[in-house]
C-alpha cells in the first residue's frame, strides 16, 4: 500500500534553493515520487511512497522549526500515481500574482469543517446569513466534483480569478462566502485577497475538500475531488478513480 501526502505550510524561507537541495535528498533517500514546490513563502507537497519513508520525510521536515506545525493529509493507494520526483523552486507556492494575498503576514479567518457543515445542514450560518461556497479551482477540476450549489467560475488558471468573480460580487454582499479548493492553499490565499479589496465576509474552509472528506466525509459535496497525478481524482472515502493504472469508474 502506497501513502500519498498532501500539506502545505506559508512561512518565509531566506533561502529558498537551499531547502529546495534538503528536501530532495530527503525524498531521493526515502525513494519519494511527486511534487515539491518551494519558495520564499513557503512549501507545497504532494508526495507518495512507503508508509516508513513517508513518516521520516515529514519527521526530519518538522524537525525543522519552521515546518514543525505543518498539517498534513493524507490518502492511500495500491499503486504509486506520480511517475517522478520534481522539486521545484518557484516564485509562489501557488501562483496568484497580487498584492495583498500573502499568508505571511496573517491568514484569513477560517471556519472548520464540522462547523460548515452544520451551517450546511442549518441553511445558513450561526448569524442567521445564507451561506454561499465559493470555488476557486479551474474548470476542469470541478466538473470531477463540488459543493452542493457551489459558486464556480469558468478559469483555467487561478491567476483569471479575480477578474471571473468580479460580476458576482455585488450578489454575495449579503452572504458568508466559504472559498475552498483542492486542500487549502488557493482558497486561503484567495480569501485573502477578497478580504483586502473589501470582501469582509469570506472565510475559508480550513484544509480544502481534502481536509472535508476526511473529517466529515461527503456530506452536501456531489462527485469527487480532482487531484494533480495518476488518480485523478478522489471519492469522499479518499479512495481514487484510478489506482494501478485501473480505473474503477467513469466519471459522471
Amino acid at each position: 500500500m502506497i501513502v500519498n501526502i498532501a500539506a502545505y505550510h506559508f512561512v518565509a524561507v531566506d533561502d529558498p534553493a537551499a531547502l529546495v537541495a534538503t528536501v530532495r535528498g530527503w525524498a531521493e533517500e526515502g525513494e519519494l515520487l511527486g511534487t515539491v514546490l518551494v519558495a520564499g513563502e513557503g512549501v507545497n507537497i504532494f508526495l507518495a511512497g512507503h508508509a516508513e519513508a513517508i513518516e521520516s520525510f515529514l519527521a526530519r521536515l518538522r524537525g525543522d522549526a519552521r515546518f514543525a506545525d505543518i498539517l498534513v493529509k493524507y490518502s492511500h493507494s495500491a499503486a504509486q500515481p506520480f511517475a517522478r520526483l520534481k522539486v521545484k523552486l518557484k516564485r509562489e507556492i501557488i501562483a496568484f500574482r497580487r498584492e495583498d494575498a500573502s499568508p505571511l503576514v496573517g491568514r484569513a479567518p477560517t471556519v472548520t469543517p464540522q462547523t460548515l457543515t452544520r451551517w450546511l445542514e442549518q441553511g445558513h450560518d450561526d448569524a442567521g446569513r445564507r451561506v454561499v461556497m465559493l470555488d476557486t479551482r479551474n474548470r476542469e477540476e470541478f466538473g470531477f466534483g463540488t459543493f452542493d450549489g457551489a459558486l464556480t467560475l469558468p478559469i483555467d488558471n487561478f491567476t483569471d480569478l479575480p477578474e471571473a468573480l468580479a460580476p458576482h460580487r455585488d450578489a454575495l454582499r449579503d452572504a458568508t462566502v466559504v472559498s475552498f479548493c483542492t486542500g487549502g492553499i488557493r482558497c486561503e490565499k484567495a480569501a485573502l485577497w477578497m478580504r483586502a479589496d473589501g470582501m469582509d465576509n469570506v472565510l475559508q474552509l480550513d484544509g480544502g475538500i481534502l481536509g472535508y472528506f476526511e473529517q466529515v466525509g461527503g456530506a452536501h459535496y456531489d462527485g469527487r475531488c480532482f487531484v494533480f497525478d495518476e488518480r485523478v481524482a478522489l471519492d469522499p472515502q479518499l479512495q481514487p478513480l484510478a489506482d494501478a493504472g485501473q480505473p474503477f469508474g467513469v466519471v459522471p
